[in-house]
This record gives structure tokens, C-alpha cells and sequence, in this order.
């Protein structure tokens, strides 16, 4: 590191390791935060970012890649860090408000203008003909909220409507609603040409490349794309539910107080939670927490009926070792074909 001037501190370098769609957020967050910071303290940080699956992300994480901070899809993705490298505590998730999710998202469906395949709810994702692009649940933090969106929505029909999700497990015809579900996901898979490794990709495959008749998507990136291409090509449609999607924020112990970045990588997480931050999270399309900010932004976001992970599925650990990890429900239902 170069020297600094007497009374001011060196130059540092973060490292944020995130998941696919937030690459426009940080790039205007990381400019404002920078120029917070050097009007603060007096010290020029520059933060480096690194993209891709949120699964994939963390894997990198654990195997050596020097995150100072990670902001992932999901919070089974940090767990996963601590649990096989101990980069961070258990306790990760308490140390920031809002469970250390500085935003919300949702599950949306991006169709091409007209929507001539007539997709309006999940149940229209099996019809025959119709292709869904979404990524891989193995390596794509935004594919295990899709794939759980549409389980939930599948579970709700049998079990009687989302009311019915808060405690699912209680109803009388829960088995029979997994077995719906089960099948319905299986169903749904054999419906999608390609599996890309993560979200962005889904996006440029769908978007870019014209493959599909419908996107499961993040509600951000939705909106991206209509705004990047104009509401003349794309539309969003609504479902009748969908799941609400938690991504949340840490620093990674280890690597931070290693490198003496901990005070700055602290700060840089914090600021996502400051009016500033929330107005540029909003901005970007992902739901604000902040309460102020959210009234601002309310006729933004459309009224979307949401179910939560913990409710649907005892959380992510459990949704991770059923759903997710290797033989599990996804592996059976989407294994080899003929």
C-alpha cells in the first residue's frame, strides 16, 4: 500500500462478492459510498466487485476468494461460508437490521409483448408449448427462489390459498399438497430448454438471445429489462403469489481483520441501510426496508401477495438439505432424461 499523507489514512481496496443481477446497484452505490466516505474520513476506498450464481459466489468465497464483504442471494449462501470455512460467526445474520437484508425482492414472470402464450399465473408455466427459462437451482440463488415460488404456489392451490401458507403443515391435506407440488415442479423443469448458471445469464438468454416464452426472474431484474429494452418488446406479468425473497449482507470476518479493512467494510454494509443507500436500492427496483423510503417508492412496486421460506419450508437449511443438496427433491425430479 502507498504511503499516505501525515494524519490521513492509506488508500484501501474492498472486495464485495455478490450474486448476478445487482451489478447497476453497486456500481452507482459504490461511487456514493466512496465519496461518503473520503468526506468523512478523509481516505479513498475503492471497492471491487465480483459476480455470478449466488451458490457459485459462495463456493468461491469458501475455497479462498478474499471477500471483505458478501452480498448474496440468500442467507443459506453466507451460512454455507461459515459452516465449511468458519470465514464468519454463526451469528452472522443478527448483526445488521432486517435480519441483515438491506432489501426485498420477489418472483415475477417477464413475457415478450403480447404475451401470445396467455401466461398468467403458474399454472400456465406447464402448458403445452410453453418454455421457461430460469436458471440452476444448483448454482443460482435467484432459480432456488423461483423453484420455491412456484412449489408454494402449487402447495396453496391444494391446501386452500395462500392463508393457508403461514403453517401448511397443519392441514390435514398437507401430503397430498407436496405430492402436487412435487410433481408440479418436475413438470415445470421438463418445460425449460437450457439452465443457465445464474440469473443474469437467464436474463441474456431470455432477453438477448429471444429463447423462451417466459422468464422466471427476480422483480429487479424484470424491471431492468423492461427498462433497458423498452416496454414496446416485454412485459411483466404479476402472479397470484410468489415468495418473498431475502437477500442478505455480511462482512467476512476472517479476511477483513487479516486485511485491516474491518472499520470501512462496516461502514460500506451500513450505509446500505441509510436513506441514501435505501433511495439507490429502490431506484435500482429492489423493495426498500426502510420504511420512509418504501412510502416513496410504493406505487413503484406492484401488491404482490408473498408467502416466506419460513413459513413454506422451515426455513433455509431444511429447504437446502431437501431441496437443493445432491439426491435431493431437484436432483429427483430433474435428474438424467432418457
Amino acid at each position: 500500500e502507498g504511503a499516505a499523507e501525515p494524519g490521513r489514512a492509506a488508500p484501501v481496496t474492498l472486495l464485495n462478492v455478490s450474486y448476478d443481477p445487482t451489478r447497476e446497484l453497486y456500481e452507482e452505490f459504490n461511487a456514493a459510498f466512496a465519496r461518503h466516505w473520503r468526506s468523512r474520513t478523509g481516505q479513498e476506498v475503492t471497492i471491487r466487485m465480483s459476480h455470478g450464481g449466488s451458490g457459485k459466489q459462495a463456493r468461491a468465497v469458501i475455497d479462498g476468494l478474499p471477500a471483505d464483504v458478501v452480498t448474496l442471494a440468500l442467507a443459506r449462501d453466507i451460512d454455507a461460508i461459515h459452516e465449511r470455512s468458519d470465514l464468519l460467526p454463526a451469528g452472522w445474520q443478527s448483526r445488521l437490521g432486517h435480519n441483515s437484508c438491506p432489501y426485498t425482492s420477489t418472483i415475477v414472470f417477464l413475457v415478450r409483448k403480447g404475451n401470445s402464450k396467455g401466461i398468467h399465473d403458474w399454472g400456465d408455466l406447464v402448458k403445452p408449448g410453453v418454455q421457461v427459462i430460469t436458471p440452476n437451482p444448483k448454482t443460482s440463488g435467484g432459480a432456488r427462489w423461483n423453484y420455491l415460488a412456484a412449489w408454494g404456489w402449487k402447495l396453496a392451490q391444494v391446501l386452500g390459498g395462500i392463508e393457508s401458507l403461514h403453517d401448511p403443515s397443519a392441514s390435514p391435506r398437507f401430503d397430498e399438497g407436496r405430492r402436487a407440488a412435487r410433481e408440479y415442479v418436475g413438470e415445470l423443469f421438463r418445460h425449460v430448454p437450457v439452465l443457465d448458471s445464474g440469473a443474469r445469464g437467464s436474463t441474456n438468454t431470455f432477453v438477448q438471445n429471444g429463447i423462451g416464452d417466459v422468464l422466471l426472474a427476480w422483480e429487479n431484474e424484470a424491471l431492468l429489462a423492461v427498462d433497458q429494452m423498452g416496454a414496446g418488446s416485454l412485459e411483466i406479468v404479476i402472479p397470484s403469489m410468489s415468495i418473498l425473497a431475502e437477500p442478505p449482507v455480511a462482512v467476512v470476518d476472517r479476511v477483513v481483520d487479516r486485511r485491516g479493512t474491518r472499520v470501512v467494510a462496516e461502514a460500506y454494509l451500513a450505509y446500505l441501510f441509510t436513506e441514501a443507500g435505501q433511495e439507490m436500492v429502490a431506484k435500482h427496483h429492489y423493495r426498500p426496508g426502510l420504511a420512509s423510503v418504501a412510502a416513496r417508492w410504493s406505487g413503484h412496486f406492484p401488491d404482490l401477495p408473498t408467502f416466506t421460506i419460513d413459513e413454506v419450508f422451515g426455513g433455509w437449511e431444511k429447504a437446502q438439505a431437501e431441496h437443493f443438496a445432491d439426491g435431493g427433491v431437484f436432483d429427483q425430479i430433474y435428474g438424467p432424461g432418457p
